[in-house]
This record gives C-alpha cells, structure tokens and sequence, in this order.
C-alpha cells in the first residue's frame, strides 16, 4: 500500500490533510480512495472524508482530538497491508450543446488551438474523463483526462458570472458549473443537467473515481432536456464502468 509516500500536517483545529504525490494519475486516486475506504472501517462516524486529485482531508467537529497521536497513527495505518479496492465506478453520460450562445469562448478556443470548432467539439465529447475532486461550488466536479490537444489556459480576467450548467476548459481540466458563479475557465458549451441537488439523498449524483463522458446535442434537445429536468423526469444516463 505504501508505494507512494505520503505527508501530514494539521488543517486547522478540526481536520488533518493527507497529501500524496502531486501528479493527476488514476493510480494515486485510486491509492487514495483505498485509504479511505479503509479508515472507514477504523475510524468513528464522527469524521468526514474528502478525496480530491492528491488528498485525503480528515474533518472532526464533534470531538476534540490529539493530532501527534492521530497522525502517528495515520501513519502506522498506512503501512498496514490492504485488501485490493474493486471500486464500483459508474459512468456519466452528460449531454452538452455547444451552440455558440452557450460556448461564449468556443470561438477563441479553437483559434487559439489551431482547431476547427467541430474538430474542438469531436475531441471533448470523445473522452472519458475521471472525477477527481468535487468542490470550489457545491457539485463542482474536476474532470481529469483532458487530451493534450485541448489545453488551454485560464482567462486572464475571470468572469463576474458564469451562467450555470457552462462547461468549460483550463489547463488539463474540464468541468460543468453547477450554478451561477464567478469563474475563470473558457466556456465551450453548456448542460441542461442539475449536477446538485441539496433535497437528494446523494446531492451530487457521481463519486470521486467515476467517470464523464459528454454527449453533444441541438439546441431543441438541449431545451427539451432542461425543461425535463426542472420538472423532475430528467435522470442522467449511467452504466457500470469497468477499466
């Protein structure tokens, strides 16, 4: 378990950040949702678990606790050997217009790549990106797998208010704002899909380690989808994932 190294240090007075390598790479996530998931089963129900790209942060606000003794025994947990983590990932379809009404920046970009806008548009929706983190707005996902050809930099000067559902690109990422919001990321398209509901059980439909894949559609089929999910019927397309 411990082939990659690992540091501590105290996060303020009621959370411990666990930090690995700083690579974007499947197999460090994948060590790190291991760990996780196997401090659920040494750790009281008292602590939160947040899994992002090269972290692990361990939150407590109900019970005080000795950090030295805690991360000595972090540590020594660490070392144990595990069980292999057979993750059960799911794949995202979300569909995406790209119309230029919504892909503000969609021209920029491929001028800016030496792309056409339908070869900027092939690219994007022919991956399949990995949710490493969730979090900047509640349901914010951050899409790692952005091929090579499609990164960009930030905006220089961040927008005042990102409508939501845009979806955007910035260095080797991509990712959907889930609700109106400043931001800095170039805007290709967006989605009619709610990616967070505060009423749900589940909040945010997907996990740290599952999947995305964006679908692109017309504009009277992204309408269609938007009004299906303000009523409530619209259920975003998933399957099983297997690597």
């Amino acid at each position: 378990m411990s082939q990659f190294p690992i540091t501590l240090k105290s996060f303020g007075k009621t959370a411990i950040l666990i930090e690995w390598p700083r690579q974007v790479d499947e197999a460090v996530l994948k060590h790190i949702l291991t760990y996780q998931h196997f401090l659920k089963t040494k750790l009281e129900d008292s602590w939160e678990m947040i899994p992002a790209y090269n972290s692990l942060t361990l939150i407590n606000s109900y019970a005080d606790f000795d950090y030295q003794k805690m991360r000595d025994q972090l540590f020594s947990w660490y070392e144990m050997p595990k069980p292999e983590l057979h993750l059960k990932q799911h794949l995202w379809k979300l569909p995406v217009c790209y119309d230029l009404e919504f892909g503000i920046d969609l021209e920029a970009v491929a001028e800016a790549l030496l792309l056409p806008i339908p070869e900027v548009i092939r690219k994007h929706t022919s991956h399949v990106y990995t949710v490493y983190g969730i979090g900047f707005l509640p349901g914010f996902m951050y899409l790692g797998g952005l091929p090579n050809a499609l990164e960009i930099k930030r905006k220089k000067t961040p927008r005042l208010r990102v409508a939501k559902g845009s979806v955007g690109l910035a260095g080797k990422q991509t990712g959907v704002y889930p609700q109106d919001s400043p931001g800095g990321w170039n805007i290709i398209g967006r989605c009619p899909v709610p990616l967070f509901n505060p009423h749900a059980a589940d909040p945010c439909f997907a996990s740290v380690g599952d999947k995305i894949q964006f679908i692109p559609i017309e504009r009277a089929e992204y309408e269609l989808h938007k009004i299906e999910a303000e009523v409530g019927i619209y259920t975003p397309e998933k399957e099983e994932f297997h690597a």
